[in-house]
């Protein structure tokens, strides 16, 4: 029997490493030339509003530019010409994701991507990583505000903390995440129990997020969803993920957003609710909370 001691954890741990480094730039860059074919495989090291920065094992990064035609799938299981892979959004285009891409030189040096193929094992792991580390980076962020809050009142002192402070920017930069994006507006919408159908009260909210979002340039989507502790939570965890999937589905189909400018939904099921709380906060669980994110430099 093949050992399993290289499979999900030597993936957590190689996709963990790549969260962690994420702002640090690669040695090199990789321009493709117009019009030339290729085909690049590594990790994906960084997630743009239409792009995806490659890193290859020789740290050579490569942009990858998504469009509509661009298709997304798993690797191809089976024997002969039943050999076929899954489908997939953009949104799976998670940091960490190790892939094979072809595609096109463009004018910029991009490669333009005609196919990304990846493995569906992977992808899970990713995800199963993604889901753990959010709220950890999210209390990073939180606790990273408060220290920056202290430094201002110390900005006119002396250089040693003009030094600090440009160490605690430093730190600040790398927690905001792999695409510095920062909060633009949030939506939240409910759920009864077990349903993970949109109101129609959901879906002004959701319309209104919508026309924002539309009218920005270098926008992205953040999708999250929720379940009260009550039930089983491999259950809760499952239609978490419904809920947020109702949210993007909505978004696409009705507002015509670009599937490649929502970040994957994830679906956290339980995992921040708290036990005992009353049946009226249980129901504040039951939600999606849906983001609009904007580059720092756009915001500016």
């Amino acid at each position: 029997m093949k050992s399993t001691g290289s499979g999900i954890f030597g993936t957590i741990g190689k996709v963990l490493v790549t969260l962690a480094c994420g702002l640090m730039l690669a040695d090199a860059a990789a321009v493709i030339s117009p019009g030339v074919k290729a085909e690049i495989k590594g990790r994906i090291n960084k997630r743009d509003v239409d792009t995806i920065t490659i890193r290859d094992a020789n740290d050579m990064d490569t942009i990858v530019l998504l469009n509509n035609d661009t298709a997304i799938k798993s690797n191809k299981k089976g024997l002969g010409v039943f050999r076929r892979g899954k489908n997939f959004e953009a949104t799976s285009l998670l940091r960490g994701l190790m892939v094979s891409v072809t595609g096109t030189g463009n004018a910029d040096g991009q490669l333009v991507a005609q196919e990304i193929r990846f493995n569906d094992a992977d992808l899970k792991d990713v995800m199963t990583v993604q889901s753990r580390v959010q709220p950890v980076e999210d209390e990073q962020k939180r606790l990273s505000g408060k220290l920056d809050e202290t430094t201002g009142i110390a900005k006119d002192a002396n250089e040693s903390a003009d030094a600090a402070h440009k160490r605690l920017d430093s730190v600040n930069d790398r927690i905001t995440g792999l695409d510095d994006f920062v909060v633009s507006q949030t939506v939240s919408v409910y759920f009864p129990i077990n349903k993970y159908t949109l109101s129609e009260k959901d879906k002004k909210e959701l319309d209104g997020l919508a026309a924002k979002a539309l009218a920005m340039r270098g926008y992205v989507i953040e999708v999250a969803g929720f379940a009260d502790s009550t039930g089983d939570a491999d259950n809760n965890l499952q239609l978490s993920q419904r809920r947020a999937d109702s949210v993007v589905q909505y978004l696409a189909l009705n507002h015509n957003i670009p599937p490649r400018r929502m970040v994957t939904p994830i679906g956290y099921g339980d995992t921040k609710s708290q036990a005992g709380k009353t049946s009226q906060a249980q129901s504040l669980d039951r939600r999606v909370d849906t983001k609009i994110l904007v580059s720092r430099g756009q915001a500016q």
